[in-house]
């Protein structure tokens, strides 16, 4: 198995990395969090929440708290164990 084989290529952008590191530590986030503790913009976000909801890796759930919308995401089983096999490949590379 070669040094580089778990390195997930969707995790390479430093968003998607930040949004799976918030969902690793938090049961959930909702889009305005997200998007103030990455300081990105609402595009910007929602296309790289699309990227990691298509992989399964997160879980969307749209409800309303009163009268506005809310949307939360959350990591997913699948989510959660490929963002940690890509975590330990980075580490097992930078003890080469």
């Amino acid at each position: 198995m070669g040094i580089i084989d778990n390195i997930n290529k969707l995790f390479d952008h430093r968003i998607r990395l930040g949004i799976m590191s918030i969902l690793m530590v938090n049961e959930s986030a909702d889009f305005n969090r997200l998007k103030e503790l990455l300081d990105v913009t609402d595009g910007n976000l929602a296309s790289h929440i699309k990227a990691l909801e298509k992989e399964a890796y997160i879980l969307v759930e749209k409800q309303f708290i009163g009268r506005k919308p809310n949307t939360r995401y959350s990591a997913t089983k699948l989510g959660k164990a490929e963002f940690r096999k890509h975590i330990e490949a980075l580490e097992r590379l930078l003890r080469k």
